[in-house]
């Protein structure tokens, strides 16, 4: 069985538990409330800052040309993909980009992305990867579900195109990619690296859904 594969069941409950979470369902049926997306999309953007640097320290850590490419690739594609995506949304809000940069990441986001960034400059290209995954791969999986489940859902005159990004071949080719790569670097690995790179996984896949529940039922700073 491939690292991925057993990646995949180790977290499964986490995903599964993600997957039926009220914000992602009604992405599906189109009753996610609006505000709720406007939060998403204002702490996703700031989030996406802070990803795209993981793929510059990709590109640092990579052992080979071809490999800096595509981490290049990775973080072109955030910068003027996916962050694209949440500038149109803002547009028909409202929302600047001087807002959209402004937005101050709330408790959850902030360890997050401090949790991956720390991985980043301390640990391998293997850990680097097992961080950052977990988002990519997972908004893949909910990009495909929701369009397999709701099939209207992509038809949808808000979170249509939301839904249409994350279940394309594109956006899959690119975790793909990321997967393939993580089972070839861990090829050969004693136990004790592979149980570091297992629990790097599993902590960015619970943060998946901590960020998810946090946009959903707003939770910010106390005070």
């Amino acid at each position: 069985m491939k690292f991925s594969q057993t990646l995949y069941e180790k977290v499964s409950e986490v995903w599964d538990k993600t997957h039926r979470h009220p914000f992602v369902v009604g992405l599906g049926t189109g009753e996610l409330p609006v505000e709720s997306f406007i939060r998403y999309m204002k702490q996703d953007y700031v989030f996406l800052i802070d990803y795209a640097k993981l793929f510059a320290f990709g590109a640092v850590k990579a052992r080979d040309i071809e490999t800096m490419g595509y981490f290049a690739k990775l973080l072109d594609e955030t910068l003027h993909g996916e962050m694209d995506l949440h500038r149109h949304y803002a547009e028909r809000f409202g929302i600047t980009n001087q807002q959209l940069e402004e937005t101050k990441p709330t408790p959850i986001n902030l360890a997050y992305t401090r949790y991956m960034l720390n991985v980043a400059q301390n640990g391998s290209l293997e850990e680097l990867i097992s961080t950052l995954l977990p988002c990519m791969w997972s908004y893949w999986e909910i990009g495909k579900l929701l369009a397999k489940n709701y099939p209207d859902s992509t038809e949808h005159p808000l979170y249509g195109n939301w839904i249409n990004m994350y279940a394309s071949k594109e956006f899959g080719a690119l975790a793909t990619w990321l997967i393939n790569l993580l089972d070839q670097l861990v090829d050969g690995k004693p136990q004790r690296e592979l149980d570091i790179i297992e629990e790097h996984f599993l902590t960015t896949s619970r943060f998946e859904y901590m960020f998810w529940d946090m946009v959903y039922q707003g939770g910010d700073w106390p005070v």
